[in-house]
């Protein structure tokens, strides 16, 4: 038998590169595109209501936010606030849900977006621009706010963000190997220091001020503001594998799971400090190693 298939919750009508869940508020975040490329692929950030229904999980289009010709490639979520990393910038959005009075009449504009399908009796109102879309009695309303360019290598990319736990400061990462601190919401640069040898894959900060960060160069480091205080090497500190490349990839905030992921589809997820299977789905031929805090 072949492996068993999940049910499809939401198919985005454009590549998508990034994730977030706003547990409070019920929400998926999606976001991605086709770039500045002339592909007719649109580029947005979507944001669905979460609902079980029947015991089932169901997605609701809420919000469909144009993002012109940037895809966003990675997000980050504080409270209300989303910082979208676009080709070389930093873009913070704030998003606001608002439950409507009285009953709003379905109005059917232009969009050909693919999104989740309705659930049955959810009426829809959708601007001709395909740039908002609501279910009946809740809105959604996003307002871009500072936007910054934060890497600056010759084919500038920032490629993760993050912010810290009190959602006072974001730290960003690209191919050029700096790491950039800004204050939320100015996006006013505190700090600045060359981390890596080419690009960061990964990063995170620590609620004691500590930032995580792991590159291409083969490295794991540890650092409390510029200064570096631990430092990994694949090759020098991890396993030994004849003829099998591996680098670290990622980090995370959290220090009780590990969740690794594959170029194949599978993923798995494992307790830190045991490395006990937790859930296993498929074969994990191409694991992603995350750094825990």
């Amino acid at each position: 038998m072949g492996r068993r298939r999940a049910p499809e919750l939401y198919r985005a009508p454009f590549p998508l590169y990034a994730l977030q869940v706003d547990p409070s508020a019920g929400l998926l975040i999606a976001a991605g595109g086709g770039g500045a490329a002339k592909t007719g692929i649109k580029n947005g950030v979507h944001f669905l209501q979460l609902e079980q229904i029947n015991g089932r999980l169901s997605a609701s289009l809420l919000h469909s936010h144009d993002t012109e010709t940037r895809a966003t490639m990675n997000l980050a979520l504080a409270g209300d606030i989303l910082a979208a990393g676009q080709d070389a910038h930093c873009q913070l959005l704030r998003f606001q849900v608002h439950q409507q009075k009285g009953n709003n009449k379905a109005e059917k504009a232009g969009s050909k977006e693919q999104g989740p399908r309705q659930r049955k009796g959810a009426a829809v109102a959708e601007k001709r621009s395909g740039a908002e879309t609501q279910r009946e009695g809740v809105e959604l309303r996003v307002e871009n706010l500072q936007a910054v360019q934060t890497d600056f290598g010759p084919d500038p990319l920032q490629k993760v963000v993050c912010f810290n736990h009190d959602k006072t400061l974001l730290a960003t990462g690209g191919t050029d190997g700096h790491v950039r601190v800004w204050k939320v919401p100015s996006l006013e640069k505190v700090l600045e220091f060359k981390a890596h040898e080419g690009e960061i894959e990964g990063l995170a900060l620590g609620p004691d001020g500590k930032l995580v960060t792991v590159g291409r160069d083969l490295k794991a480091c540890v650092w409390q503001k510029d200064q570096l205080v631990v430092q990994l090497h694949w090759q020098e500190n991890g396993p030994t594998f004849s003829n099998t490349p591996y680098r670290y990839q990622a980090c995370s905030e959290s220090g009780t799971f590990l969740g690794l992921g594959t170029v194949t589809g599978s993923v798995a997820i494992y307790i830190a400090f045991s490395l006990q299977g937790v859930f296993l789905c498929g074969c994990c031929s191409c694991c992603v190693l995350g750094l825990l805090l």
